[in-house]
Formats: C-alpha cells, sequence, structure tokens
C-alpha cells in the first residue's frame, strides 16, 4: 500500500512538471525541445527516486527551491525565485511598506535587542526604547533565534496585535507590551533640509527608489522652496541607494528635465524589451543648479539619474565610483503566489552607454564572473561633448573617496560599546540639542573613555597579524629560538597603547557617537542631519553650487 502511495505521489509530481513543460516547450523553437524536455525529465526522474527511496524523509518544497536557487546562481544576481513566505520582503523593497512594529533588530551574542525605531511607529507609541531586550513575542521565548526568526514573529496583518516581553533599557525591569501592528511606510525621502551659510541649497536624501518616491522628492522640493524662493542649487543625495522602480528613477529626471527627453533605452532579446523611456510632464526646474552624490553603493536606478544627468550635462556628479547595474528586472507570476525576478534586459543612458560593470555571462573556470576590463569599455559623449565611459558604473565628475574608518572604530561599533553608551547616555539625558546641533562636550567624551576602561576592545593592525604569521612561519622552520629577542623586541615597538589609539581618532570615534545618540532623539532623519556638518561630499556639493563659475566649467568639454 505504501508503494502505491508513493507511486501516485511520485505520479502526479510526474505530471505537473509534464504539464509545465509542455507549456514552456510551445513557446521555443524546435531545436530547443530536445535539450529542454530532456533535462526537465530527468530532474523530474530525479525527484520521484528522492521521494521514494531516500533514506530520510525528504521536504519537497525546500528540495525543489535550492535547485531552483542553484539553477539561477549560474545567471546573475539579480534573478531570483521569491517564494510565498519571501513576497513581503519583496513587496517592501516595491512599495516602502509592510505589516509590522517599526523597529529594527540588533543582536549581542545570544540576546537580541530593539535597534532603531520608526518615527510614529507602534513600536514608539507603546514606549519601547533602542536598547531594549527582546525576552518572548506571543509567550514564545526568543532565546537561540536569529533576527530573521524575530522578524518573522514581528511582521503580520496591519490592525493585529501582539505581546512583547522586554527588558527595559532604561528601568532594567522585565515588562510585557500589547502593541498594534501598523502599515510601516519608510519614506523613501527621510530628509530634506535647507543647508548653506544662507540657507539656500535645498537638500533631499532619497534612500529608494520605491512607487510614488518622484512624487515624495517634489514635494519636499515643493517645501524647500517655499521656504526659499531663491534656492541656488540642489543636493539629491543617491549614495547606497540601491535603485528599484525604473518608471520612479525615470520620473525623478523629469523634476530636472523637460517633457519628451530620453532618460533612458532598454534592450533585450525579445522585441518586447526594447523601450524608449522619456519623460512626460513638465519639469518641476530645468535651470536650477544640481549635483547629484553617488557611492559604490549606488546601483540600477540611481545610476540611471546620475548618468541621465551627466549624459545630459544637467548637473554635476560627486563622490565615488557607483556599482555598475545595468541590468533590467521584470516579475513574473508562477502560481502559489510565488514569483520569479527575472533579468530581461539592460539599459542605456541617453549618451548610449551601458554603466553594466559586470559580465555574468562569462565566467572563470571557478565559476566567477568578472568585471569588464578596461579594453572592452567604449567612450562615449555628453550633450556637451565631455568624454563618459561604459562598463564600469557612473565615474564621478568630482571625485572624493571615503576615508576608510579606523579599525579601533570598528571594534568599538562591533562590539555594540557605541550602541550601548548611547543608551546609558539617553536614560540619563531626557533631551538634547538638536540634531543639526548636537555635539558631545569635552567632558562627555571622557565619559565615554572611562566607560571603556573595564572593556576589550584590543585589535590587532596588519602589521601585527603579518608579524604573528611570521612567528607562526618561524616556529614550524625551527627559526624562532634564534630570533626570539629581536622579535619580542619588534613586537613591543609595534604594541600600541588603547588611551592613546581613543585620542588618535577622537574625531571619528565622537562623530559615531553623536550620530548614534542623536538617532535615539530623532530617529533616521536625525542621523542624517546629524552626520551632514561632517559630511566632505555635502561639503563640496555645497561650494560647487555657490560658485556659478566653477559649476558651469565642469559641465562644458575641456578644449
Amino acid at each position: 500500500m505504501k508503494e502505491k502511495v508513493r507511486s501516485y505521489k511520485s505520479y502526479i509530481l510526474g505530471g505537473i512538471f509534464s504539464v509545465a513543460l509542455l507549456l514552456f516547450i510551445q513557446a521555443k523553437p524546435v531545436d530547443s525541445y530536445f535539450e529542454i524536455s530532456k533535462n526537465l525529465e530527468i530532474f523530474v526522474n530525479i525527484f520521484k527516486e528522492l521521494d521514494g527511496f531516500y533514506v530520510d524523509k525528504i521536504e519537497p518544497g525546500k528540495l525543489v527551491k535550492t535547485g531552483i536557487d542553484a539553477m539561477l546562481n549560474e545567471l546573475d544576481p539579480y534573478t531570483n525565485y521569491i517564494t510565498e513566505s519571501d513576497i513581503e520582503d519583496y513587496e517592501f523593497s516595491t512599495t516602502g511598506k509592510y505589516g509590522g512594529i517599526g523597529a529594527m533588530m540588533r543582536k549581542k551574542g545570544e540576546h537580541v535587542y530593539i535597534g532603531d525605531i520608526y518615527e510614529n511607529s507602534p513600536s514608539q507609541k507603546a514606549g519601547l526604547h533602542t536598547g531594549d531586550q527582546i525576552l518572548s513575542v506571543d509567550n514564545k521565548s526568543v532565546s537561540g533565534k536569529s533576527i530573521d526568526d524575530i522578524s518573522v514573529l514581528l511582521k503580520g496583518a496591519p490592525g493585529t496585535s501582539l505581546s512583547i516581553k522586554v527588558k527595559d533599557a532604561f528601568s532594567g525591569e522585565e515588562i510585557t507590551k500589547v502593541l498594534t501592528r501598523g502599515e510601516i511606510e519608510v519614506s523613501s525621502v527621510p530628509y530634506a533640509a535647507l543647508i548653506g551659510k544662507e540657507k539656500n541649497i535645498a537638500y533631499a536624501k532619497l534612500t529608494q527608489f520605491t512607487m510614488g518616491c518622484s512624487k515624495q522628492l517634489k514635494f519636499n522640493l515643493d517645501s524647500l522652496k517655499k521656504v526659499n524662493p531663491q534656492l541656488k542649487g540642489v543636493i539629491l543625495d543617491l549614495r547606497s541607494n540601491p535603485g528599484g522602480l525604473l518608471e520612479e528613477a525615470v520620473s525623478i529626471c523629469n523634476l530636472f528635465v523637460d517633457k519628451g527627453q530620453l532618460v533612458v533605452v532598454t534592450r533585450g532579446k525579445i522585441k518586447e524589451m526594447v523601450k524608449e523611456y522619456k519623460t512626460t510632464s513638465s519639469a518641476w526646474d530645468t535651470k536650477i543648479p544640481l549635483t547629484v552624490l553617488v557611492n559604490g553603493y549606488s546601483a540600477s536606478a540611481s545610476e540611471i539619474v546620475a548618468g541621465t544627468m551627466q549624459d545630459l550635462d544637467r548637473g554635476v556628479i560627486i563622490g565615488s565610483q557607483s556599482f555598475g547595474k545595468g541590468l533590467v528586472q521584470v516579475t513574473k507570476d508562477l502560481g502559489y503566489n510565488a514569483r520569479l525576478k527575472l533579468t530581461v534586459a539592460k539599459y542605456y543612458t541617453p549618451s548610449g552607454r551601458c554603466i553594466q560593470a559586470i559580465d555574468y555571462s562569462h565566467r572563470n573556470l571557478d565559476g566567477n564572473a568578472n568585471k569588464l576590463p578596461d579594453s572592452l569599455k567604449k567612450a562615449y559623449v555628453t550633450k556637451s561633448g565631455r568624454k563618459v565611459l561604459s562598463g564600469g558604473g557612473i565615474a564621478p565628475d568630482i571625485a572624493i573617496e571615503d576615508a576608510p574608518s579606523s579599525k579601533l572604530a570598528a571594534v568599538l561599533y562591533n562590539k555594540h560599546y557605541i550602541f550601548d553608551y548611547a543608551t546609558l547616555y539617553a536614560k540619563s539625558h531626557r533631551t538634547i540639542a538638536s540634531s543639526a546641533n548636537f555635539q558631545l562636550s569635552e567632558a562627555e567624551f571622557s565619559d565615554f573613555t572611562r566607560y571603556l576602561q573595564d572593556k576589550d576592545y584590543s585589535y590587532k593592525t596588519a602589521t601585527e597579524v603579518a608579524l604573528d604569521s611570521l612567528k607562526q612561519l618561524a616556529i614550524k622552520e625551527n627559526y624562532y629560538d634564534a630570533i626570539k629577542g629581536e622579535y619580542a623586541a619588534l613586537e613591543g615597538k609595534l604594541s600600541h597603547d588603547k588611551q592613546k589609539d581613543l585620542l588618535k581618532n577622537k574625531s571619528e570615534i565622537k562623530q559615531m557617537l553623536e550620530n548614534e545618540i542623536v538617532s535615539r532623539y530623532y530617529f533616521l532623519r536625525g542621523r542624517i542631519a546629524q552626520g551632514l556638518q561632517y559630511d566632505n561630499e555635502v561639503i563640496k556639493a555645497n561650494a560647487i553650487l555657490e560658485d556659478k563659475t566653477s559649476y558651469a566649467g565642469l559641465l562644458q568639454a575641456k578644449k
């Protein structure tokens, strides 16, 4: 009887695959039929044998997903299988909305804590604090669970309730709170303000290209222009913006260039994927000087906006080389609330260049894809005749590389000492100065150094790591006894005083502390506002917009 049940299950599975196969191959050329049908039949047969004879019980959904993921990994990182359980995260990436409590999680060792809290979210309204330790959700202990596991418990349909037990960061008491989940909408424009000495430069941070973000940006620019009608320029900050909806990128370009302007062309192997995207409305302002900030994490739609502004000589690009993602994805419904996000085309900016940096269609023997070599990058020209290159992201007109973080700063962040001290600070300070003006006093920074006195924040420099390797090699080759004295002397000279390191890196660590503290009072918008006072790219963009001659010169071809 068991064998009959097994066979029934297997042949039902085989039938499903056969129907899928028939539907699929109907759309393929005749010479593809055999290869497709042969390999799909092999796949079905393997699955039937596993279902019938594998020593342990298999999980069909998990096994198929593993196979699909492995298949898609042969293509590019952006062609993905989205299961029903992943659909909410995918929709959040395109809409900026999800059902939940509006708080990020942070893991320290085996414990999970409340991280950043969204403004006006259920978490804020319920009185949760950044730094609260999560003990249970709906009476289910979170001990040993990952952040992803806990996120699943916290998310849900707006209007539904949950109980969450926390150890309060301020009082130390264990408290149970009942929250009603809400529709959490994370704004794509978390901060916009007038900056500069005369408050005549409009700054706007765009974090992702979600549905309606162009309208959000226009609303913020309109509001700033209403406060100061004599704006001298706009800084559009696209740093670390991973992209999103192509149509929104076109609409944002439309804020700065007029109706009928070509923004991007997509080209794929089928005719339907060859499309031109042009602006369709009157611009917000076609003359106001514009700077666009990018970095190595600005990708996709961010690069469409930056590349179009550069190709049309409409704005000055400032920062570091962008990521180089020139691929377009669409989603296909697979049934059962599952989807396939599929790369269908490459996009090309108005000058004709594709900024895709990595060639996924040709891989090394080890299976890795390579960046496009300089020899294959083609030169194109902007509207004024400036030279731009394809195949490597967007090269800024003014290059500013971020200074690397010190090892000490990284250790203090990764060991949560910055986070924990900010919690202590918030516990003893009911209010602070505005986010744009807040600074730690010398006495407060000294208090932080005292806080660290009994903490382990030791680290090894690259030289010390190399010296350790030398010691291991010397021991292995029996040379260590002969050089032991010299090694100890060298080790002593290289050892660093932790207190001196704190003073040496004081400026960087102080900025990190201030930024973390500000977030406890003013949320994400506070983080951004506070960081602008030390932001080299913003400072440079502001200077360029104040200098009309320099700005105009950057947009002209060199003779």
